[in-house]
């Protein structure tokens, strides 16, 4: 199975023709995040038959050299956002592992689908495209991923990605949830969760290769 396929499968189902024209000319008069060619980074990252993990995020960082199609992710070189600095608090504190990069592109290549809920922001306005198409893409990317891959972990930090909970067979993939990485609700369950330890344990007892949450590969 490829991205393709799921994708000509999502377009079936769903008209996005005016999503398509609102960002046409929203990439043509605004600012928008992240630049066109790395909207679909993600998939580009990591192919469909790769997947191991999913994290989901929300909608792209909205300000300047930050976001580039990976959730969580920002360009190297950026100052590392409030979220991703907890998300490697707790990664030195579960694996002992140091990164020095914001860039998760190694995450990615490693198997680690960093899904955002909404894909395109304009710039400077948080969730200024939310409800234009992109969660019905999203989340038939969550079923897809459920439907026909197995043993796939899927992390759902916060109330918004644990709404896609019941698109995930538990039969047959891992679900790891808690409250969300951000200053605001990491102290109330994030940190102390050990989700990347939990992540590795659970790949390995199904006989695959754990994720090198060290890698850093920059784009």
């Amino acid at each position: 199975m490829e991205w393709e396929q799921i994708f000509h499968e999502i377009k079936e189902k769903y008209n996005f023709d005016k999503m398509d024209e609102i960002l046409e000319k929203a990439y043509a008069t605004q600012t928008v995040y992240p630049a066109r060619e790395n909207i679909y980074n993600a998939f580009k990252f990591t192919p469909f038959n790769d997947v191991k993990v999913v994290i989901i995020g929300q909608d792209p960082y909205h300000g300047p050299n930050q976001a580039h199609g990976l959730a969580f992710s920002v360009m190297d070189g950026t100052k590392l956002p409030p979220s991703l600095r907890n998300m490697y608090k707790e990664l030195e504190n579960d694996l002992n592992i140091q990164r020095h990069t914001g860039e998760l592109t190694g995450w990615a290549y490693e198997g680690v689908l960093l899904l955002n809920n909404v894909l395109t922001v304009i710039g400077g306005q948080a969730h200024s495209h939310k409800g234009i198409g992109w969660e019905q893409f999203t989340t038939e990317i969550v079923k897809a991923v459920s439907r026909y891959r197995e043993n796939v972990v899927f992390i759902l930090w916060g109330a918004p990605a644990q709404k896609l909970e019941p698109l995930i067979d538990r039969s047959k993939h891992k679900v790891i949830k808690s409250v969300h990485p951000s200053p605001l609700s990491a102290y109330r369950g994030f940190f102390g969760s050990k989700p990347y330890s939990q992540i590795n344990e659970y790949l390995v007892a199904h006989n695959k290769t754990p994720i090198d949450w060290g890698r850093e590969d920059i784009q």
